[in-house]
C-alpha cells in the first residue's frame, strides 16, 4: 500500500510539474495572468497564481486573489432557485407571471425557460446602448424594465439563445420569493454553508483584500479594462471569488450541503441542445451550466467574461476532476481560459496538446493580404471577418472586437492576444477559398462566403 501510494504521489507530482511548465509558457506569451487550481479525487494537484493581480503596484496573483466571475455566477443563481423549489416556495415549470404578474408575456415564460436560456427574452448586454449605460449604477427593477418591453426573439421553449436577461429575472424572483436581497440570500444560504468566506456578490464601494484589477491585452500592450458598474451584472454575473473557494463550491456539489441529490441531478441533466458536435455527441444546457463529452468523458462547465476578467470552471464528475482558471485579462477575441482549461485536462488525461511557443513576426508585402480579405463561415451564423487597414491585417468574429494578425509565413498568421493561428488556403482565382483555424490543439475550417 505504501509503495502504491508513493507511486501515485510521484505520478501526481509529474503531472503538476507539466502543468506548471505549460502555464509558465502561457505567461511568457503575455496573454495569461491569473490563478489556477486543478484537483483530482479530492487531492489538489496545483493551486497557484501567475502574473500580476495589479500591474501598477506590482502585486502578484496568488491562490487567494479575488476575481470577478462573470457568468459563473449563473451556477449560484440556479442553485438558489433549486433551493427555493426544495422549500416549496416556487416550482421551475411555473410561469413567471405567478411571481412577476406585470412582466410582459410572463404567462408564456417559465422559470425553466429562464434557467436554460430558452425564454426568448433578448440579451440586454447586446443592446447598442449598453456600453454607454454600463458605467452608471442601475437598480434591479430599472434593469429589468430596459429589456422586458422588448419583443421576444422567439416563442418560449422553441429555441436556445444565451441571454443574461433571463438570469436577471431569476434574481428578482429569488428576492421576491425569499424575502431577502440576492446578495444576502447568496451569502447565508450558499456561501456560508460551504465555507466560502472569500466570495460574495460584488459592490463598487466594497474594499476587498487581494482584489485583482482587470486588464485588456491587445496582443501588444496591457490596458486597464473599461469601468462597468457591477449592478448591471446582477445574478447573471455579479460575483467575485477565488480558486480555493470555487473548489469548495465544486466539492459541495458532491454533497447535500446546499442541494439535495435530486436537485443536483436536475441541475446537471441536459435540458436543451445547444448544438450537435462533429462526433455526434451534443452540447447541452442544464440549469446554470453546460453538459458535453470531452476526451471521452462527461464534462460539466461554465465560463464567464466581464470587463477585465475571463473565467472558467470545469468538472469531470466521473473522474472527480476539477479545473478552475480565473484570469484578470479580458482577451480581445476569445478568452484564452478555454484553451488553457482544455490543455490542462489534456495533461491530466494523457491526451495530446501543444505547448505555447514564442512566434516570430516576419516582413511581408502587405499586398498579399488582399487575397485574404473577406468573410469566412465556421458554422451557420458564426462568421469570421478578415480586413486590411494601413498595411495591417485583422480578424474578428461578427459582433466582437477586431484583433490584429501577425505573419509568420506568407499564408500563416498568429494572434498575440491568445494561442491561436490562422492558415489561409488560396485557390486558382488567387483568393483564399478557406482558412484553417488552429486553436486548442484542433484544426477547424472556415469557408469563404463572399
Amino acid at each position: 500500500m505504501v509503495e502504491q501510494r508513493n507511486q501515485t504521489q510521484s505520478a501526481n507530482q509529474a503531472i503538476a510539474d507539466e502543468m506548471k511548465a505549460y502555464l509558465q509558457a502561457c505567461l511568457a506569451n503575455r496573454y495569461f495572468m491569473g490563478s489556477v487550481l486543478v484537483a483530482c479525487a479530492g487531492e489538489v494537484l496545483l493551486s497557484a497564481g501567475y502574473g500580476m493581480a495589479n500591474l501598477e503596484h506590482n502585486v502578484p496573483n496568488i491562490p487567494q486573489t479575488k476575481f470577478r466571475l462573470g457568468s459563473i455566477t449563473k451556477q449560484f443563481t440556479a442553485t438558489a432557485i433549486l433551493q427555493l423549489q426544495e422549500q416549496g416556495l416556487l416550482e421551475v415549470h411555473q410561469e413567471i407571471s405567478a411571481y412577476l404578474p406585470n412582466y410582459p408575456n410572463g404567462e408564456q415564460i417559465t422559470i425553466h425557460h429562464l434557467l436554460n436560456h430558452t425564454s426568448g427574452i433578448p440579451n440586454y448586454t447586446e443592446f447598442s446602448n449598453f456600453e454607454q449605460q454600463k458605467k452608471i449604477k442601475v437598480m434591479l427593477d430599472d434593469l429589468i424594465a430596459r429589456f422586458s418591453s422588448e419583443p421576444l426573439e422567439f416563442t418560449p421553449g422553441e429555441s436556445y439563445r444565451y441571454t443574461n436577461s433571463g438570469y436577471v429575472v431569476l434574481t428578482k424572483i429569488i428576492e421576491i420569493v425569499s424575502g431577502h436581497s440576492y446578495a444576502d440570500y447568496l451569502q447565508h444560504q450558499i456561501l456560508e454553508p460551504l465555507g466560502m468566506l472569500d466570495s460574495g456578490y460584488d459592490r463598487q464601494e466594497l474594499i476587498l483584500p487581494h482584489r485583482a484589477s482587470g486588464y485588456i491585452f491587445s496582443g501588444e500592450v496591457y490596458q486597464n479594462a473599461d469601468f462597468v458598474d457591477i449592478s448591471w451584472s446582477s445574478g447573471a454575473g455579479g460575483m467575485y471569488s477565488t480558486i480555493e473557494d470555487l473548489y469548495k463550491w465544486e466539492q459541495g456539489l458532491n454533497t447535500d450541503t446546499v442541494l439535495s441529490a435530486e436537485s443536483r441531478e436536475m441541475m446537471f441533466t441536459p435540458k436543451v441542445v445547444i448544438r450537435e458536435a462533429e462526433n455526434g455527441k451534443g452540447y447541452y444546457h442544464g440549469y446554470g451550466g453546460i453538459i458535453c463529452t470531452h476526451y471521452g468523458r462527461k464534462l460539466l462547465y461554465h465560463g464567464g467574461g466581464i470587463d477585465g476578467f475571463s473565467t472558467r470552471i470545469a468538472r469531470y464528475p466521473d473522474e472527480q476532476v476539477s479545473i478552475i482558471v480565473l484570469t484578470n485579462i479580458d482577451a480581445a477575441v476569445v478568452a484564452p481560459v478555454i484553451s488553457i482549461t482544455n490543455d490542462l485536462a489534456a495533461i491530466l488525461f494523457n491526451q495530446p496538446y501543444e505547448l505555447p511557443m514564442q512566434r516570430q513576426v516576419i516582413e511581408l508585402d502587405p499586398a498579399i493580404y488582399d487575397a485574404y480579405v473577406g468573410q469566412y463561415e465556421l458554422e451557420p451564423g458564426w462568421v469570421m471577418i478578415v480586413t486590411k487597414k494601413s498595411d495591417r491585417i485583422f480578424t474578428q468574429w461578427a459582433g466582437q472586437e477586431r484583433v490584429e494578425m501577425f505573419p509568420e509565413s506568407s499564408t500563416k498568421f498568429f494572434l498575440k492576444a491568445m494561442d491561436a493561428q490562422r492558415t489561409f488556403v488560396v485557390d486558382e482565382t488567387g483568393k483564399a477559398s478557406y482558412v484553417i483555424l488552429h486553436q486548442g490543439g484542433r484544426d477547424r475550417i472556415a469557408t469563404r462566403v463572399n
